[in-house]
């Protein structure tokens, strides 16, 4: 079943279940794939472009979260959290700290990569593992394993 049917049949049966936060998220995650569809180009969103919108909403969440915690607001932070946790359930699987290490001394150990090539060993990186890793956590990896 692809990814757009399964949202959208989750989200009847959010519907029958009264799942009020279950059925918001899917809300959102469906507003954003119509956004997706209709600006530039009209297209179908393949279940790719699916997962990207929703790691795209998962990171507006957890960002959402740390502005709330550093404001004291804990109420506000724990219902994204709630939200994450739902998302989470559509993402793609994500590499671990230690595959994206494994991955990473494979390419400084072809690249002989030095401090200079960082941004060398960050696309090669990103290309490797398209969507399956979080920016943010290739980036500390590469820092690490080059300094």
């Amino acid at each position: 079943m692809a990814l757009k049917e399964k949202i959208l049949n989750d989200m009847k049966e959010a519907m029958k279940n009264k799942d009020e936060l279950r059925l918001r998220v899917l809300r959102s995650v469906k507003s954003a794939i119509g956004y997706f569809e209709v600006e530039g180009e009209k297209k179908i969103a393949t279940d790719e472009d699916i997962q990207k919108l929703i790691l795209k909403e998962m990171k507006k969440r957890q960002e959402s979260v740390e502005a709330y915690r550093n404001a004291g607001r804990e109420d506000l932070a724990k219902a994204e959290e709630e939200e994450l946790t739902i998302l989470q359930e559509y993402a793609p699987k994500m590499l671990s700290r230690e595959d994206i290490q494994k991955i990473v001394a494979e390419i400084i150990e072809q690249m002989h990569a030095t401090q200079k090539d960082f941004g060398k060993v960050m696309k090669e990186t990103m290309a490797r593992v398209k969507g399956a890793a979080d920016g943010k956590l290739v980036n500390d990896v590469v820092k690490e394993m080059l300094s």
